[in-house]
Protein backbone atom coordinates (compact mmCIF):
# COMPACT_ATOMS: atom_id res chain seq x y z
CA UNK A 1 0.00 0.00 0.00
CA UNK A 2 1.29 3.45 -0.95
CA UNK A 3 1.92 5.71 2.02
CA UNK A 4 1.24 9.43 2.26
CA UNK A 5 3.69 12.32 2.56
CA UNK A 6 1.35 15.31 3.09
CA UNK A 7 -1.61 15.72 5.41
CA UNK A 8 -4.09 18.16 3.88
CA UNK A 9 -6.52 19.50 6.45
CA UNK A 10 -9.37 21.95 6.32
CA UNK A 11 -11.39 22.96 9.35
CA UNK A 12 -14.64 24.83 9.57
CA UNK A 13 -14.89 26.79 12.79
CA UNK A 14 -17.49 28.97 14.46
CA UNK A 15 -15.12 31.91 13.92
CA UNK A 16 -11.42 32.71 13.76
CA UNK A 17 -10.41 33.03 17.43
CA UNK A 18 -8.82 29.84 18.82
CA UNK A 19 -9.98 29.13 22.36
CA UNK A 20 -13.14 31.18 21.94
CA UNK A 21 -14.34 29.71 18.64
CA UNK A 22 -14.52 25.96 18.10
CA UNK A 23 -13.85 23.46 15.33
CA UNK A 24 -17.17 22.24 13.92
CA UNK A 25 -16.12 20.24 10.84
CA UNK A 26 -12.89 18.46 9.86
CA UNK A 27 -11.66 17.06 6.57
CA UNK A 28 -8.30 15.43 5.93
CA UNK A 29 -6.77 13.99 2.79
CA UNK A 30 -3.48 12.10 2.81
CA UNK A 31 -1.54 12.50 -0.44
CA UNK A 32 1.85 11.82 -1.94
CA UNK A 33 4.04 14.62 -3.36
CA UNK A 34 2.12 14.45 -6.65
CA UNK A 35 -1.04 15.22 -4.64
CA UNK A 36 -2.61 11.87 -5.43
CA UNK A 37 -5.23 11.00 -2.83
CA UNK A 38 -4.28 7.99 -0.72
CA UNK A 39 -7.00 8.26 1.93
CA UNK A 40 -9.54 10.72 3.27
CA UNK A 41 -11.28 11.42 6.55
CA UNK A 42 -14.10 13.71 7.55
CA UNK A 43 -16.03 14.33 10.72
CA UNK A 44 -18.46 16.65 12.40
CA UNK A 45 -17.39 18.00 15.79
CA UNK A 46 -20.31 18.56 18.12
CA UNK A 47 -20.18 21.87 19.94
CA UNK A 48 -22.56 23.75 22.19
CA UNK A 49 -25.44 24.92 19.93
CA UNK A 50 -25.65 28.16 21.93
CA UNK A 51 -21.99 28.89 21.12
CA UNK A 52 -22.73 28.32 17.43
CA UNK A 53 -25.70 30.70 17.53
CA UNK A 54 -23.64 33.28 19.42
CA UNK A 55 -20.42 33.11 17.36
CA UNK A 56 -21.78 32.47 13.85
CA UNK A 57 -23.32 35.94 13.47
CA UNK A 58 -20.51 37.83 11.72
CA UNK A 59 -20.80 39.32 8.23
CA UNK A 60 -19.03 36.22 6.87
CA UNK A 61 -21.73 33.93 8.27
CA UNK A 62 -24.54 36.26 7.16
CA UNK A 63 -23.12 36.16 3.63
CA UNK A 64 -22.81 32.35 3.84
CA UNK A 65 -26.06 31.68 5.70
CA UNK A 66 -26.88 28.50 3.77
CA UNK A 67 -23.56 26.94 4.79
CA UNK A 68 -24.00 28.19 8.37
CA UNK A 69 -27.45 26.63 8.58
CA UNK A 70 -26.18 23.33 7.18
CA UNK A 71 -23.30 23.25 9.67
CA UNK A 72 -25.69 23.99 12.52
CA UNK A 73 -28.10 21.28 11.36
CA UNK A 74 -25.41 18.58 11.31
CA UNK A 75 -24.05 19.54 14.75
CA UNK A 76 -26.30 17.10 16.63
CA UNK A 77 -24.75 14.15 14.74
CA UNK A 78 -21.21 15.19 15.69
CA UNK A 79 -18.57 13.57 17.88
CA UNK A 80 -16.53 15.14 20.64
CA UNK A 81 -13.33 16.89 19.61
CA UNK A 82 -11.44 14.21 21.59
CA UNK A 83 -13.03 11.40 19.56
CA UNK A 84 -12.21 13.19 16.31
CA UNK A 85 -8.62 13.75 17.44
CA UNK A 86 -8.20 10.03 18.21
CA UNK A 87 -9.63 9.12 14.79
CA UNK A 88 -7.25 11.56 13.08
CA UNK A 89 -4.27 10.05 14.90
CA UNK A 90 -5.36 6.59 13.75
CA UNK A 91 -5.70 8.04 10.23
CA UNK A 92 -2.06 9.17 10.48
CA UNK A 93 -0.91 5.79 11.79
CA UNK A 94 -2.75 4.00 8.97
CA UNK A 95 -1.57 6.20 6.10
CA UNK A 96 1.88 7.64 6.90
CA UNK A 97 5.05 5.57 7.00
CA UNK A 98 7.82 6.66 9.31
CA UNK A 99 10.28 6.78 6.41
CA UNK A 100 8.09 9.28 4.50
CA UNK A 101 7.95 11.74 7.39
CA UNK A 102 10.71 14.35 7.79
CA UNK A 103 12.39 14.96 11.13
CA UNK A 104 12.06 18.19 13.01
CA UNK A 105 15.10 19.94 14.54
CA UNK A 106 15.00 17.54 17.50
CA UNK A 107 15.10 14.46 15.27
CA UNK A 108 11.46 13.56 15.90
CA UNK A 109 9.37 12.31 12.99
CA UNK A 110 6.66 14.82 12.12
CA UNK A 111 3.96 15.02 9.46
CA UNK A 112 3.75 18.06 7.18
CA UNK A 113 0.39 19.80 7.28
CA UNK A 114 -0.89 21.22 3.97
CA UNK A 115 -3.77 23.46 2.96
CA UNK A 116 -4.92 27.00 2.21
CA UNK A 117 -4.03 29.45 5.00
CA UNK A 118 -3.13 26.32 6.94
CA UNK A 119 -1.50 28.33 9.73
CA UNK A 120 -5.02 29.31 10.88
CA UNK A 121 -6.18 25.67 11.02
CA UNK A 122 -2.96 24.76 12.85
CA UNK A 123 -3.74 27.36 15.55
CA UNK A 124 -7.04 25.58 16.25
CA UNK A 125 -5.37 22.16 16.21
CA UNK A 126 -2.81 23.40 18.74
CA UNK A 127 -5.59 24.49 21.12
CA UNK A 128 -8.21 21.76 20.62
CA UNK A 129 -6.17 18.73 19.54
CA UNK A 130 -2.80 18.91 21.33
CA UNK A 131 -1.94 15.23 20.83
CA UNK A 132 -2.43 15.61 17.08
CA UNK A 133 -0.44 18.87 17.14
CA UNK A 134 2.55 17.00 18.60
CA UNK A 135 2.58 14.75 15.52
CA UNK A 136 2.84 17.69 13.09
CA UNK A 137 6.01 19.28 11.72
CA UNK A 138 6.62 22.96 12.40
CA UNK A 139 6.91 23.52 8.64
CA UNK A 140 3.66 23.94 6.71
CA UNK A 141 2.81 23.52 3.03
CA UNK A 142 0.60 26.58 2.49
CA UNK A 143 -1.19 26.98 -0.84
CA UNK A 144 -2.06 30.58 -0.01
CA UNK A 145 1.63 31.54 -0.35
CA UNK A 146 1.47 30.38 -3.96
CA UNK A 147 -1.78 32.33 -4.42
CA UNK A 148 -0.13 35.53 -3.18
CA UNK A 149 2.77 35.13 -5.61
CA UNK A 150 0.73 34.14 -8.66
CA UNK A 151 -1.80 36.94 -8.16
CA UNK A 152 0.71 39.62 -7.14
CA UNK A 153 3.66 38.89 -9.43
CA UNK A 154 2.09 37.10 -12.39
CA UNK A 155 -1.51 38.39 -12.38
CA UNK A 156 -2.72 34.77 -12.61
CA UNK A 157 -5.85 33.88 -10.68
CA UNK A 158 -7.16 30.45 -9.78
CA UNK A 159 -10.93 30.54 -9.42
CA UNK A 160 -11.99 28.25 -6.60
CA UNK A 161 -15.52 27.54 -5.46
CA UNK A 162 -16.07 29.09 -2.05
CA UNK A 163 -18.30 26.43 -0.50
CA UNK A 164 -16.91 26.71 3.04
CA UNK A 165 -17.35 23.01 3.72
CA UNK A 166 -14.24 21.21 4.90
CA UNK A 167 -13.98 18.42 2.30
CA UNK A 168 -14.96 20.64 -0.64
CA UNK A 169 -12.45 23.28 0.43
CA UNK A 170 -9.57 20.84 0.82
CA UNK A 171 -10.25 19.21 -2.54
CA UNK A 172 -10.29 22.72 -4.02
CA UNK A 173 -6.95 23.51 -2.38
CA UNK A 174 -5.34 20.42 -3.89
CA UNK A 175 -6.72 21.32 -7.34
CA UNK A 176 -5.45 24.87 -6.89
CA UNK A 177 -1.95 23.62 -6.06
CA UNK A 178 -1.96 21.33 -9.09
CA UNK A 179 -2.92 24.34 -11.23
CA UNK A 180 0.01 26.41 -9.92
CA UNK A 181 2.38 23.56 -10.68
CA UNK A 182 1.34 23.48 -14.35
CA UNK A 183 3.38 26.68 -14.70
CA UNK A 184 6.52 24.90 -13.45
CA UNK A 185 6.35 21.74 -15.50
Amino acid sequence: MKKATLLWIDLEMTGLVPGTDKIIEVAAIATDWEFNKIAEYKAVVKVDPELMRERMTTEFWKKNSETRDSLMAQNESGKTVGEVEKELIKFLDDNFEKESIPNDEKGKDKIILAGNSIHQDKRFIDVEMPELAQRLHYRLFDVSAWKVYFEGALNKHFIKKELHRAMDDIEGSIEEMKWYLTYLR
